[in-house]
């Protein structure tokens, strides 16, 4: 991380080399922000920033849409992606594809860039892999007028998150979102505490993948939320609670098998920078949930 008072105190060489890459390939971008220092947050130095690319011309618009790689692309991989661009497709699940899932990022992203010209680009820290496949349908009927718009917007939200991983500052930019649950045991009224808790992504063409693992306190909660400090993908989950386990070990009369062992609760999400709360009430015989925040 690198203090906003260091990069406001720094030469304009310095800064520039520090926020090159926060928009892919296009350090002009961190030359012409540089003019305008100090800044009182990292709030006003996104702003700032994010000018710059609404008042570049067509041309230089066009450029940085250009310099970012198609997702999944085994030949730019083997060339070179910029380290941030391989850390967020990494992070989606794209060096570990299924043939199934290879197949249909290669066949979307033909499908994009022979309609376009352009590769298609996403905020992929907002996605899962199926959440991706679904946008490519849904923004690949557009005319060349809307891409465009929707190109930047995104180059502006991938920046933002490069950004806040980037630069310290008193202020934060509204990038994070937040995935919690707690378990409440309502056979005795009381929170459940050491109950397992298994997050899993689901996928459609590939193979689900566990996100986190957690244990739950004497609050019937995780002591960190499920997914924190970053966004939460837009995509399909299952929370896997292990009750059996939890009310044999209190001496709780059952059934044996036991008639709740493991409960799955499967939801969607929608809002990446959003609270969304998954909470369990459970008893020996039921359960309930609701959607918290």
């Amino acid at each position: 991380m690198k203090k906003l008072s260091d990069l406001n105190a720094a030469s304009k060489d310095d800064f520039v080399a520090a926020l090159a890459n926060i928009f892919e390939y296009s350090p002009w971008i961190a030359e012409q922000a540089a003019a305008a220092r100090p800044y009182p947050g990292v709030k006003a130095l996104f702003a700032a920033m994010k000018d710059v690319v609404e008042r570049a011309p067509s041309g230089q618009l066009m450029a940085l849409i250009k310099g970012h790689p198609d997702l999944a692309n085994k030949t730019q991989r083997a060339a070179g992606l910029t380290a941030e661009s391989t850390h967020e497709q990494n992070s989606l699940g794209l060096d570990r594809l299924s043939d199934a899932e290879f197949e249909a990022f290669e066949r979307v992203n033909n499908a994009y860039r022979a309609k376009f010209g352009i590769p298609y680009i996403a905020c992929v820290r907002r996605h899962t892999k199926d959440s991706v496949l679904r946008d490519f349908e849904r923004r690949l009927p557009n005319d060349a007028v809307t891409e465009m718009k929707t190109s930047v917007a995104e180059i502006c939200r991938i920046a933002a998150l490069r950004l806040d991983q980037l630069v310290e500052a008193d202020d934060k930019l509204p990038v994070h979102g937040r995935l919690s649950t707690h378990v409440l045991d309502t056979h005795s009224g009381k929170p459940a505490a050491g109950i397992s808790v298994v997050l899993t992504e689901l996928s459609n063409l590939g193979e689900s993948r566990v996100i986190a693992r957690a244990v739950t306190n004497s609050d019937g909660r995780t002591d960190q939320p499920l997914i924190g400090g970053r966004p939460v993908p837009i995509g399909r989950y299952e929370l896997m609670f292990s009750v059996g386990d939890y009310f044999a070990a209190r001496n709780v009369p059952m059934s044996d098998p036991p008639f709740l062992d493991q409960i799955p609760l499967r939801f969607s999400v929608s809002d990446p920078e959003g609270h969304l709360h998954v909470p369990l009430l459970v008893t020996p015989w039921s359960y309930a949930t609701y959607r918290g925040s």
